[in-house]
C-alpha cells in the first residue's frame, strides 16, 4: 500500500484505490460490504480509507445496496389517554399527572439502557438508530410510512402497552422488525424477552431466606405480560411455601406510582416486613415512603426491586434487585434485525434471557 494520498480536495474512491494499491472496483466492493473479498485486501482498503479520510456517499451506496444503514428505534404505546386508574395505581390513587409520553420515556433509565445496547451493536457496523415515538394512531402510521419509503431498513420496537397495535401493523406491511418483550397477542415477529417469573421467584426466595413472612408486592401494569409474569412468579413461590393471599398494589413502573402503592400498603397492612416492587423506580418510591413513615430499610421492611438500573445504585439504601440485562437484550434485538435483513424468509424467532439476583443493602 502506498502512502501518498492526494493532497487537498475531497478524497475520492480513486484516491483510496491508489493508496491501497487495488482497483476502484475492489474498493467499491469492500465499502459496500461484499463478502467474497480477501481479508488482507479488506484491511488494506480500510487503512486507505482512514489514511485518505474518504467518506462514502451514502446516497450512492444506497442505490447499490438498497440499504440506508439507518434503523428505526421506536418507543410505542397504545395511543389511549390514561384514565385515573391507568395514571397512578389501582390501590390508593397517586396519579402521575401532567407527564407527556416522551417525558415519561426519558425519565425511565430502562430506555437509556436500550439505546446504549442498540447503539453499541450498530455503530461498529456503520449503522445508526433513528429514534421515533409512536404513542398515537397518527404516529404509528408515520412509522409505517417512514419504513415503507425506505427511510430506514427496519425497526426495533419497545412497546409500553399490551394493546399496542404497532407490531401487528409492521408484520402486516411486510416490514422487518424486532420487538422487545413477547407480544401480548400472537404475531409472527422476532422478539427478545426475560424469564420474568424466574426473576420474581429469586426475589421471593431471598425475602423468605431473610425471615420475611408478611410480604407484599407492588406490581407493574397488569395489562402487560411483564407485570403479569412477575406477579405470578412471586405469588406462586410464596404459595408453595404456605404464604397465600399476598397483598398487591398495581403500579405504573414510575417512582410516583411506587410511592402511592407503598402508602396504600402501609395503611392497609401496617405490619409488613418485606416488599417486592416490579421495577427499581417503584422500589425507590417505596423506600422513600417507608422512611417517611419511620420504617427502617431493611431492618423493619426489606425491599427488592427489579431491573438493576441506575435507580438501584442511587437509591438509599442501595437496592437489592433482580438484574435484567437490558443492554445485552437490546444488542440482541439489533443482531436479530440485521439477520432478518439478510435472511428475510427465515421463520420468526425469540431469545429469552435469564435474570440474576443482585444483593445490596435494601434486603
Amino acid at each position: 500500500m502506498t502512502d501518498d494520498p492526494r493532497p487537498g480536495g475531497t478524497p475520492t474512491l480513486e484516491d483510496v484505490a491508489r493508496t491501497a494499491g487495488v482497483s476502484r472496483a475492489t474498493v467499491s466492493r469492500v465499502i459496500n460490504g461484499v463478502r467474497n473479498v480477501d481479508p488482507v485486501i479488506q484491511d488494506a482498503v480500510r487503512r486507505a480509507v482512514d489514511l485518505t479520510g474518504y467518506a462514502p456517499n451514502r446516497a450512492a451506496r444506497s442505490l447499490v445496496t438498497r440499504r440506508t444503514d439507518a434503523i428505526a428505534l421506536v418507543v410505542s404505546g397504545a395511543g389511549v389517554e390514561p384514565g385515573p386508574a391507568e395514571a397512578g395505581v389501582t390501590a390508593g390513587g397517586g396519579a402521575d399527572n401532567g407527564s407527556s409520553f416522551t417525558a415519561q420515556v426519558f425519565a425511565d433509565p430502562f430506555f437509556g439502557r436500550v439505546v446504549t445496547g442498540v447503539v453499541d451493536h450498530l455503530r461498529p457496523r456503520g449503522m445508526h438508530p433513528v429514534l421515533m415515538f409512536a404513542e398515537t394512531a397518527r404516529a404509528r402510521a408515520d412509522v409505517v410510512s417512514f419504513l415503507r419509503q425506505g427511510s430506514a431498513d427496519g425497526a426495533l420496537v419497545v412497546s409500553t402497552h399490551a394493546d399496542d397495535p404497532l407490531p401487528g401493523l409492521l408484520v402486516d406491511a411486510g416490514l422487518p422488525a424486532v420487538l422487545y418483550a413477547r407480544p401480548a397477542r400472537p404475531v409472527r415477529i422476532d422478539y427478545v424477552d426475560l424469564a420474568h417469573q424466574d426473576g420474581a421467584r429469586l426475589a421471593a426466595e431471598h425475602l423468605l431466606a431473610r425471615g420475611c413472612r408478611r410480604v407484599a408486592t407492588i406490581t407493574g401494569p397488569l395489562n402487560m405480560a411483564a407485570g403479569q409474569e412477575r406477579l405470578a412468579g412471586f405469588r406462586d413461590t410464596l404459595a408453595s411455601r404456605g404464604l397465600d393471599g399476598v397483598p398487591i398494589a398495581e403500579g405504573r413502573f414510575t417512582q410516583q406510582s411506587g410511592e402511592a402503592a407503598m402508602a396504600w400498603l402501609l395503611a392497609e397492612h401496617p405490619d409488613l416486613d418485606g416488599v417486592f416492587a416490579a421495577n427499581d423506580l417503584m422500589a425507590t418510591g417505596a423506600c422513600h415512603v417507608l422512611r417517611e413513615h419511620g420504617r427502617r430499610v431493611p431492618e423493619d421492611v426489606a425491599v427488592i426491586g427489579f431491573d438493576d438500573s441506575s435507580a438501584a445504585s442511587v437509591c438509599r439504601p442501595p437496592l437489592t434487585t433482580v438484574r435484567q440485562p437490558v443492554e445485552a437484550m437490546a444488542a440482541e434485538m439489533a443482531r436479530l434485525l440485521i439477520e432478518r435483513l439478510s435472511k428475510p424468509e427465515r421463520a420468526a424467532s425469540s431469545v429469552i434471557f435469564e435474570p440474576a439476583l443482585v444483593v445490596r443493602e435494601s434486603a
